[in-house]
């Protein structure tokens, strides 16, 4: 089919560069870094020697070949995994075992884990007083919102828990959301239930758990002590909504049109860094792909084994889109989860993809793009930066 997404056409020109090219009918040519992948020439042997050396080439074929770095062959084998636990899911029984707890047993008890010392609502009408509409201060309705956002996920989380612990009480009926809300608890995954009003995410129960009480806290802290000096670029449920309120304080300070303008990107190495004049600093960001080296101040390979990496904290920098820096650099998409995909939702906006940011490099663009390299605004799970 026509393909019209255009991080999928950069992937699809970028590797028909390699294949397809002159310099394929050098006898130097290779295909991979190793050398092992290359075109033999016809005139250089027979057809039979041409058969031995395909032969020769590895049954299962390394990661090099299409670009990617060794860790490669680790997500992989993980996605495997999860594919492989999540099909034997389907079979479980919900009937306990021999002196285990019960289905119902284990239902109730991590619900009650949950609700205890479960977050309440925020008070919008507080909000309000304290962060009015204000025409050179957009990030306080970008507060407001996400507040109403996160009080909307807050009641789903709360009620569906005191519904299933009622319906097994048999003060209400368990209705057959409630019970695939059951199911979904059992296995440790997210309930669809919620999703319906959630930020996206693809973390187990627990870490999502936890996750949803760290963005309440990052909240609450802004609404009680003020605007943060950096961000929790991870923190937001309509990520969008954030730089759009960042490019609007900008375009109205300066009074030029949002349309003309956009992000430039710096990375900060101090840990605290003083609030800029314009623009936002933000962390919470991961490296999916690849590092940031300190030293040398470009992106670098990953180290072995080391899947993520935390990105620094990144100065967005408003300005006008033909007076941006020039630079050596690589456009690295951000992406709220590993997934990577997703729907355009009412808003004209991307469920998934969040924005391209151009990081410095010595490579061409050509290299980390064949790489995959990205950044997440979350990982999908606390554990998995390192293995």
């Amino acid at each position: 089919g026509r393909v019209t997404d255009d991080k999928d056409r950069r992937l699809i020109l970028c590797l028909l560069k390699t294949y397809y090219n002159e310099k394929a009918f050098d006898a130097d040519y290779k295909y991979s870094p190793s050398g092992l992948y290359y075109s033999p020439l016809p005139a250089e042997g027979t057809i039979e020697q041409l058969k031995e050396y395909v032969e020769t080439l590895p049954l299962n074929s390394s990661p090099e070949v299409f670009g990617f770095h060794e860790n490669a062959d680790i997500t992989k084998n993980m996605q495997e995994t999860t594919l492989l636990f999540s099909s034997v899911l389907l079979t479980q029984s919900q009937s306990g075992g021999g002196g285990g707890s019960s289905f119902e047993e284990t239902i109730k008890m991590i619900c009650e884990s949950i609700l205890t010392d479960f977050p309440e609502e925020f008070d919008i009408r507080a909000a309000e007083e304290k962060y009015p509409v204000l025409y050179e201060e957009s990030m306080n309705t970008v507060l407001t919102q996400e507040l109403n956002r996160f009080n909307h996920l807050t009641a789903i989380i709360r009620d569906s828990l005191q519904d299933i612990i009622k319906a097994f009480q048999g003060i209400v009926l368990l209705s057959q959301v409630l019970e695939q809300c059951c199911q979904e608890l059992f296995d440790g995954k997210i309930p669809t239930l919620w999703q319906t009003k959630s930020y996206p995410s693809l973390k187990p129960l627990a870490s999502y758990v936890d996750d949803y009480r760290e963005r309440i806290v990052f909240f609450r802290n802004w609404l009680e002590n003020g605007k943060p000096d950096v961000f929790w670029l991870s923190g937001f449920h309509f990520t969008q909504g954030f730089l759009t309120g960042a490019l609007q304080n900008y375009a109205r300070k300066y009074v030029i049109a949002i349309d003309l303008i956009d992000f430039d990107f710096e990375i900060v190495p101090e840990e605290k860094p003083a609030v800029p004049d314009d623009g936002v600093n933000v962390w919470g960001l991961f490296f999916d792909g690849c590092k940031y080296n300190y030293e040398t101040k470009v992106l670098d390979e990953s180290d072995p084994k080391v899947l993520f990496v935390k990105a620094p904290i990144i100065w967005l920098q408003p300005s006008k889109s033909t007076e941006l820096k020039e630079f050596p650099h690589y456009e690295c998409p951000v992406y709220k989860t590993s997934e990577r995909r997703g729907v355009l939702s009412t808003t004209g906006h991307s469920t998934n993809y969040v924005m391209m940011t151009r990081l410095p490099s010595n490579h061409n663009p050509d290299h980390w793009i064949k790489r995959g390299v990205a950044m997440l605004t979350q990982l999908d799970d606390q554990f998995s930066i390192t293995l």
